[in-house]
């Protein structure tokens, strides 16, 4: 089940080529062809040995890419999805679902009508240690879970992609449809849903503009509940300097708590570890802390593409429910939802 799938990509920015790239080439997979406009983004995937297209419709031609990620900005997601999923590709496309909740719709209608094998890239739920907590958690050793803290975080200026020679699209609210909330935030609702087995129903936030010079939020605090009950707070960042601590995820429950540090990110490692709460006493919690979720996410892709039983793990429905979320958080924070924030 683990035979190399041919992959093509639409979108070679930073988080393609310093990322999806190699966790295609580290799964034993192939990247076959990329689609992009800009002539650097195509010259680097070329230097990568694939084929470079200007359009979708070069790449979709292509009759050995198998499956595509989707790295394009938010607001061009649904064209690239609508299109690949018309064309029986299979599709793993980035979060969010889209700049704006009816784009979102569409999609998944667009995957209902086909019967696409479709993904969206939350690739946290990929990460080794974000496993290993859910394998606790479902093996009872928090008790009942009673609360979900997670802070996510980083600093992005307005100057942030320049040395890569690349438009910083995620501070345009017509092109991203939102700032740090509809970035990072989709990212924590849906390890919610991993972690505990069940999604978010209800949500609230507040966001910010504080520290940088553009026009969307630099900032949000979200607070949600799940159908049981459980509690989740989520701080999301674009204001909050590299070196200070940013990337934190807490389960709480009952009987102790699980705490990750490091782990949230694109890249391997970080740490994980369990307090009793009968007392106090902190073990390590051991997982592989040399797998990437990028390279984790690949293999698991690959897999359900091969084995149709194994794609039960992907849903559009699901990720259409938490970019539901997001629109209502926006909402509840008196902002715009999505694209219409422009």
């Amino acid at each position: 089940m683990d035979a190399s799938v041919g992959w093509g990509i639409v979108g070679y920015g930073w988080v393609a080529r310093d990322y999806m790239a190699p966790g295609i080439r580290a799964a034993g997979h192939h990247l076959v062809a990329v689609a992009d406009p800009g002539e650097t983004s195509r010259a680097a995937a070329e230097a990568e040995g694939a084929r470079a297209h200007a359009d979708l419709a070069g790449l979709i031609a292509e009759p050995a890419v198998e499956a595509v990620y989707v790295a394009t900005p938010n607001h061009l997601h649904r064209g690239a999805v609508e299109a690949l999923c018309a064309a029986g590709k299979a599709v793993l496309c980035e979060k969010p679902m889209a700049a704006a909740l009816a784009d979102a719709e569409a999609m998944a209608a667009a995957v209902r009508k086909t019967g696409a094998f479709y993904g969206t890239a939350f690739d946290q739920r990929h990460h080794p240690g974000h496993r290993a907590m859910r394998d606790l958690i479902r093996a009872g050793r928090l008790g009942t879970v009673t609360a979900v803290r997670i802070v996510y975080a980083c600093w992005l200026d307005r100057a942030w992609t320049s040395f890569r020679g690349q438009d910083n699209w995620r501070i345009d609210p017509a092109q991203a449809g939102g700032g740090a909330l509809i970035d990072l935030a989709p990212h924590g609702l849906d390890l919610v849903d991993f972690l505990l087995g069940e999604p978010i129903a209800e949500i609230a936030a507040m966001t910010q503009a504080r520290a940088q010079d553009y026009a969307v939020d630099d900032g949000a605090l979200l607070i949600g509940r799940t159908g049981s009950g459980a509690l989740a707070q989520l701080n999301v960042a674009y204001n909050c300097p590299d070196a200070l601590p940013r990337r934190r995820l807490e389960v709480v429950g009952t009987k102790g708590m699980l705490s990750a540090t490091d782990t949230m990110g694109q890249t391997a490692g970080g740490s994980v570890t369990f307090t009793s709460g009968a007392d106090g006493r902190t073990e390590d919690v051991a997982f592989d802390t040399t797998a990437s979720p990028f390279l984790e996410q690949v293999r698991a892709f690959g897999r359900a593409l091969r084995d149709p039983a194994a794609r039960v793990a992907w849903d559009a429905e699901r990720d259409l429910h938490t970019m539901r979320l997001i629109a209502r958080a926006y909402a509840a924070a008196g902002k715009p939802a999505g694209r219409d924030a422009a």
